[in-house]
């Protein structure tokens, strides 16, 4: 009986401990808490708990965004913009934020020559900010770290050439982001790509709190492939990405839902609508 009645007060002391840390520990939460903002396509906002802001392949005048010109004006602190390959829905609006902003150049390198060909001031995409699958670069003092990724994909930009005609320009491999964000979560943006195995080794190298990945089919992997893929890469939280802009692009949310239940993945799928922004 004594016992018992010293457990009981040990569990009633733990959660009179946990009752009277709550409202602070809430406060610190909330002001130190990593947000996540969709815009459509494979479109993000980060705002890391410094208040930094990251951009994840910023197409926000996209066809599913209705207030696009209100975001795009509403844009106008912005650290890095990071960019996964070269078309055109990754792309996006970068040129004219970084213009306007400031921001800096996230990308493989050879991207980073293709977006200076089409504009993306230079001195603000300079080699320390890019880089090529399986390194990392530091930022902000070290508050985020990115990794680059492979991506089975193509890239390229298509911008204007020296002699005002329309030019293509090879953008280097494809690829993805790994995003460990100093006490926030860490995330992984697939960028557009089919599964392949070696996400196996991104899963034994990084643990993902937060997958965001394409399921649209016809120009990357599909809702069954990307099922697979989140078993591989098993994030807590799996965020759908990359669907639904344009008719090709036929994955849907609810084929995801099934193809993971039926994988057997243990992801909790987290899925968003247009400017959605959420706390981790």
């Amino acid at each position: 009986m004594m016992f018992k009645l010293l457990q009981n007060s040990h569990i009633v002391s733990a959660l009179i401990l946990c009752l009277a840390l709550t409202p602070a520990s809430a406060a610190v939460s909330a002001k130190a808490a990593t947000q996540l903002t969709w815009y459509g396509q494979s479109a993000y906002k980060i705002v890391t708990p410094k208040g930094h802001v990251l951009l994840i392949d910023p197409w926000i005048n996209n066809p599913v965004n209705k207030s696009a010109a209100e975001d795009l004006n509403s844009l106008t602190y912005v650290d890095y913009i990071l960019i996964s390959h070269g078309h055109f829905d990754h792309v996006g609006d970068a040129v004219a934020i970084a213009k306007r902003t400031g921001a800096h150049l996230v990308a493989n390198s050879d991207l980073g020559g293709a977006m200076v060909a089409d504009g993306y001031p230079k001195d603000q995409a300079g080699l320390e900010t890019r880089g090529g699958s399986g390194g990392s670069i530091t930022l902000l003092e070290g508050e985020v770290t990115v990794t680059f990724t492979p991506a089975v994909h193509g890239s390229s930009v298509t911008g204007m050439g020296e002699d005002g005609k329309e030019t293509l320009f090879a953008a280097g491999s494809p690829g993805g982001f790994v995003i460990a964000i100093q006490n926030g979560p860490t995330l992984y943006h697939t960028g557009d790509t089919d599964l392949f195995s070696d996400m196996a080794l991104i899963a034994k190298r990084h643990k993902i709190d937060l997958m965001l990945c394409c399921i649209g089919d016809h120009f990357t992997m599909g809702p069954d492939a990307a099922a697979e893929a989140v078993k591989i890469i098993h994030p807590a939280v799996v965020i759908p990405m990359h669907y639904g802009t344009f008719s090709l692009l036929t994955g849907t949310p609810d084929a995801f839902r099934t193809a993971l239940k039926r994988e057997g993945a243990k992801a909790k799928l987290r899925v968003l609508q247009v400017h959605d922004t959420i706390t981790l």
